[in-house]
């Protein structure tokens, strides 16, 4: 990606050597539903609720890593481009754009979800409408995923980003109150159409970025496609369990999260990324 140079976001909140006192409650069976629940997911608060916040907090002096600084500084990008695009899109459809905050993080973070650990992965909350992130994931993204490269990086921000917009949009809260009037099935099949949104938002991201800002190099598109299919359900499912359970998805198999980016990037228009009104997923 072309990025050097770019403008970075203001919203960025670093909380990076927060200490807490005790670890808010949540235990290992916590953290593993929520690190498959809530990588590149919408809501942790679905695991998390109930977990209780640490009694005390304080941020120390934190020693970044060059390279941290440079996932910094790109991160800081990511943000702003995704601020361009959406605010161009609002503002063609007469609305006006609010961002998001992303938080950087090490090791836990409290948000308006509850209180979470790194192992959960990235996330937005809604309830304080912030998108969390300890860069120590992209390792994961790379060496445990197998999706290395820039643009997948920008996408784990992307379809954040994309969760964020369905909030504006209402669609967040009308997900939420028709999940808790279903079944766990259907509440399951909700969630994967709500991800897969996500991810055409993210493709929405992609398409803006290219044709206004011209920002995209070659194998960027593919980078993305690749991180979108390394964490379908049917995969990590696969790694993590050894067999695949379609009833129990969330998030959408890797076939779909592939071709949801790639409707958004080709279309780049918000009314094709009606997940919830199409047949065939």
């Amino acid at each position: 990606m072309r990025w050097e140079g770019r403008r970075e976001s203001s919203n960025i909140e670093d909380r990076r050597g927060m200490r807490f006192g005790r670890a808010g409650g949540i235990g290992l069976g916590t953290i593993v539903l929520a690190l498959v629940a809530a990588y590149f997911g919408v809501d942790p608060s679905v695991v998390l609720q109930g977990t209780q916040p640490s009694q005390q907090a304080e941020q120390g002096p934190y020693n970044e890593s060059a390279e941290e600084a440079d996932l910094r500084h790109f991160v800081g990008f990511v943000l702003a481009d995704t601020e361009d695009a959406w605010g161009a899109i609002f503002a063609a459809a007469g609305r006006t754009y609010e961002p998001p905050t992303l938080v950087l993080f090490s090791g836990a973070v409290e948000s308006a979800c509850g209180f979470a650990q790194a192992a959960v992965g990235p996330f937005y909350c809604p309830g304080d409408r912030k998108v969390y992130i300890d860069l120590s994931f992209y390792q994961d993204l790379q060496k445990r995923f197998g999706a290395p490269g820039d643009f997948a990086q920008a996408y784990v921000v992307a379809h954040e980003v994309g969760h964020h917009v369905q909030t504006l949009l209402g669609i967040s809260e009308r997900s939420t109150a028709a999940r808790q009037r279903a079944s766990e099935a259907e509440a399951n099949a909700l969630s994967v159409r709500q991800e897969l949104q996500a991810d055409c938002f993210a493709g929405i991201w992609a398409h803006n970025a290219d044709r206004s800002r011209q920002v995209l190099e070659a194998g960027d598109v593919e980078e993305g496609l690749n991180a979108a299919a390394a964490i379908g359900d049917d995969r990590l499912q696969k790694q993590s369990q050894g067999y695949v359970s379609p009833e129990s998805f969330t998030h959408g198999s890797s076939e779909q999260r592939v071709r949801w980016f790639k409707r958004g990037f080709e279309q780049g228009k918000v009314d094709a990324c009606d997940t919830f009104a199409s047949r065939d997923l």
